[in-house]
């Protein structure tokens, strides 16, 4: 019988997602773990993979449209079943309008799949039809909304009666919103006391709407900052070894290593001398780890997110590189999955490569502790009691107090620095 795809929890805390792009249209065959979607929530795009084998019969939610978690996404057939069936599955579930429209003229991302068959044809128009009109409901009143549209014209103080919907039936989906420029839509009706504390963009000023994404950046790292007892060590790393290491191993390896593959296998190497502080805190106890699993802080173009390299200790230098890449890469092009999101018990976050020499790093809740890298620059250095000149980068460890001690912090790092200055222990 025909079966009913929910919307997934994509991410911990989501409670509900977008479909950003559909990778599958009606007529498609799939099997498990064929890529399905593209889901977007505040935090991510991540890519969706297909949890049955199936016809793709109906796809419930176009792109752009939003869902919470649970509500029918797509519908999926075996040989033989058709619209009725797919009725059948759907129930008091199945939408007012067909999700699958053609889409707009002016926009160049492909059209989504052709409407169900048993939708009527329109007829050829003779002329250029009239603009749509703002999507309201039958009595005149609330728009015709997604809920996620809904929550963003909530936070930007819009009133919807102004704006027109691209979605099935007209309805305004959260594309609508991120497509306004600045000014263009109607503000809600605001409080006398509001509208007096309002300001204006000063003269030359642009205003840049969050995005959810954004949001739930500033939402996280404000927790974090407020509610995690944070304390910081600094140590300072002589390098020159590592960097030469580094020139023997790509000059001889097919993959190219980087300064931050080796920081990466010394903070799971130094894990393993000090696996004490490979833990986080819970709400009944402390959780320690049984494999090093490391979140690389990755900047995107919609902000920074955090893929996961699990048990970096089991991995050699060249496949933890190569992995690396892949998933800064699909970080780049929002094609993450949920479970490389999740689940890493130590961060990441090297600025070296800007040229930056020293910051501290905010927790990655419910992580215990983040490495802020710096940049490797020559300065003065005592070797054997003589001064010359080395390159020297300098660290700095951020650490959740109620999981860690000062004592075992300073410990770890200083097992981190160890195995950096003496990087051959990375290889073996």
């Amino acid at each position: 019988m025909a079966t009913v795809v929910r919307m997934p929890s994509v991410l911990a805390g989501a409670s509900e997602a977008a479909i950003a792009k559909w990778l599958v249209k009606p007529g498609d065959t799939v099997k498990v773990g064929d890529p399905f979607a593209e889901l977007e929530t505040e935090k991510a795009v991540v890519e969706y993979n297909s949890e049955l084998d199936g016809t793709i019969g109906r796809l419930v939610i176009a792109e752009g449209g939003s869902g919470e978690i649970g509500a029918p996404i797509a519908v999926l057939i075996a040989a033989g079943e058709t619209d009725a069936d797919i009725d059948a599955a759907l129930g008091d579930e199945a939408p007012s309008a067909p999700a699958a429209e053609a889409a707009p003229a002016a926009e160049s991302a492909p059209a989504p799949a052709a409407a169900p068959a048993h939708a009527a044809a329109p007829a050829p128009a003779a002329a250029a039809a009239p603009a749509p009109a703002p999507a309201v409901d039958q009595t005149g009143g609330r728009a015709f909304a997604s809920p996620l549209a809904r929550k963003m014209a909530r936070e930007r103080n819009l009133s919807l009666a102004s704006v027109v919907g691209s979605g099935p039936g007209g309805r305004i989906v959260r594309r609508d919103l991120e497509s306004l420029p600045v000014g263009s839509a109607t503000p809600a009706p605001a409080t006398a006391t509001a509208a007096a504390t309002a300001a204006a963009p000063a003269a030359g000023n642009t205003e840049i709407p969050l995005t959810g994404m954004r949001k739930a950046i500033a939402r996280r790292l404000t927790e974090s900052k407020s509610t995690v007892p944070h304390f910081y060590l600094t140590t300072e790393c002589k390098v020159d070894a590592l960097l030469a290491m580094r020139e023997q191993i790509n000059a001889v390896s097919a993959v190219r290593v980087s300064v931050n593959d080796l920081v990466v296998k010394a903070v799971a190497a130094a894990f393993i001398d000090v696996p004490d502080a490979n833990v986080t805190w819970g709400e009944t106890a402390l959780i320690k780890h049984g494999s090093v699993d490391i979140s690389i802080a990755v900047s995107t173009e919609g902000g920074l997110v955090t893929p996961v390299v699990r048990n970096v200790t089991a991995k050699s230098v060249t496949a933890v590189s190569e992995e690396i890449k892949d998933l800064a890469s699909r970080a780049q092009d929002k094609r993450l999955r949920q479970d490389e999101l999740e689940g890493g018990s130590f961060s990441i976050s090297n600025l070296g490569m800007y040229g930056t020499l020293e910051f501290a790093a905010i927790l990655n809740p419910p992580q215990s502790g983040i490495l802020a890298v710096g940049a490797a620059v020559d300065q003065p250095i005592v070797v054997d009691g003589q001064l010359t000149v080395g390159k020297v980068m300098r660290c700095t460890l951020s650490a959740d107090h109620r999981a860690v001690d000062g004592a075992l912090a300073a410990q770890w790092l200083a097992a981190f620095s160890k195995r950096i200055e003496n990087p051959v222990t990375l290889l073996i």
